[in-house]
């Protein structure tokens, strides 16, 4: 029989054997850990790498509107008067127009107290070049014959007076093109692709209302969709949108040609327009107009659905006006890209319908009334998704302007990939 101390003395080695493996383990794996931290954290006395494109520091975010974070610090160049202000003190309509988002966002900029206030605090730069100004010749026809040459002036001044252009070659310079078919400059789609984006602007980021889905030669540069400008005391100057008597079912008031050729021989709204008037011109329920109306507007309040159809460009500002307005946008531009989608959600507040279908039109919208008017209408009221169609002065978190800086964080990072390695 054994000793029972012998046992108890085994029993006790056998623990202590057991515990050293244990403790030996857990050395082990400190000592492990510890050199892969050691490995992985740069020197002290190595300094951040930091892209010529991106400065950390000014990533942090720090300043806000009420509350709310600045997406990307933007600095705006101080340019001479030729190139902006000089053109809305020549003419009022350029700071109230169609077009003048160029406007808007320069003023809404520079107002804004978060914006960089140091060139070397900027993730991004903006030039501010007013060509949409002087935007009609006396007969009305566009005219943009000068805006190669003002953007080429201001680049020219920006590369050759401060650093940051040169850097990356612009890449981080950000202009607006709020024209018909933006950065091309000429409003006839042809001439404008024959024409295409000025070299010197390839490799900047255009804010342009321009958009359509697929490969154009006119969007084939970093870009963001933008909607057209519409003085933000459209939608205070009325009624809420779902306290008003709609008491039109479809409306339209706007140029239609009976014979759609005008003087330089191409088609106008690829003859949709003539095609509306031709089907819907005598029935009732379409309230169509060719003679202008200053208070047009007052015509959109009491609509159910206002058309939306190309002009030389797809877009119109009927886009926006429908919105603010209540009334339900019918777009018919086939291909279109619309601004904004992730806030916007426009399948959700309006209608697509194809260039080939005009003779559907009244059938469609019949549907929808018999279906989700009622849906649509709710979502349409919604006050976020009409500010984010408003410029405002000065900006307000959730407006077009705080939009813009929004996609613009997400193009910074895509420019910064893209021409990373030719940066200095």
């Amino acid at each position: 029989m054994r000793d029972p101390k012998a046992r108890r003395s085994h029993t006790l080695a056998a623990k202590l054997r057991k515990h050293s493996t244990c403790l030996l383990l857990l050395l082990l794996w400190f000592a492990l850990s510890l050199y892969l931290f050691i490995s992985a954290t740069p020197p002290a006395a190595a300094p951040l790498r930091r892209s010529a494109f991106l400065r950390s520091k000014a990533r942090a975010l720090s300043a806000t509107t009420d509350g709310a974070a600045l997406p990307v610090r933007i600095y705006v160049y101080d340019l001479p008067a030729r190139f902006n202000s000089d053109w809305v003190a020549a003419d009022a309509r350029c700071a109230r127009h169609l077009f003048a988002a160029e406007v808007a966002v320069h003023q809404a900029l520079l107002a804004y107290a978060g914006r960089a206030a140091r060139p070397d605090d900027a993730d991004l730069f903006f030039v501010p070049v007013y060509v949409s100004c002087n935007f009609s010749t006396p007969n009305g026809f566009p005219s943009l014959s000068h805006a190669r040459g003002l953007l080429a002036d201001a680049v020219h001044l920006v590369r050759t007076q401060m650093p940051y252009w040169n850097r990356s070659a612009g890449a981080d310079h950000v202009f607006v093109a709020s024209h018909d078919f933006g950065a091309c400059f000429h409003p006839m789609e042809d001439v404008a692709i024959a024409d295409g984006i000025p070299n010197f602007l390839k490799r900047s980021i255009l804010l342009q209302t321009f958009g359509v889905q697929g490969r154009h030669v006119c969007q084939d540069v970093e870009h963001v969709v933008i909607p057209p400008h519409v003085p933000p005391e459209v939608s205070r100057d009325l009624p809420e949108p779902d306290k008003v008597q709609r008491d039109i079912f479809a409306f339209f008031r706007g140029k239609m040609e009976l014979h759609p050729k005008n003087i330089s021989g191409r088609f106008y709204s690829k003859k949709v327009r003539t095609e509306l008037l031709q089907h819907y011109g005598r029935n009732r329920k379409f309230y169509l107009k060719r003679k202008r109306f200053d208070n047009y507007r007052s015509e959109m309040a009491r609509s159910l659905f206002c058309l939306c159809p190309l002009g030389w460009a797809p877009w119109s500002p009927r886009l926006v006006e429908s919105v603010l307005l209540g009334c339900i946008p019918v777009i018919i531009a086939d291909n279109i890209r619309l601004p904004f989608p992730s806030i916007l959600r426009w399948p959700e507040i309006s209608l697509q319908v194809a260039e080939k279908d005009i003779a559907s039109l009244e059938m469609v919208l019949d549907h929808v009334v018999a279906t989700n008017l009622t849906t649509i209408q709710k979502n349409l009221w919604d006050p976020v998704k009409r500010k984010a169609l408003v410029f405002n002065r000065p900006m307000e978190v959730g407006d077009a302007t705080w939009q813009v800086l929004k996609e613009l964080e997400v193009l910074l990072d895509q420019s910064k990939r893209k021409y990373a390695g030719s940066w200095r």
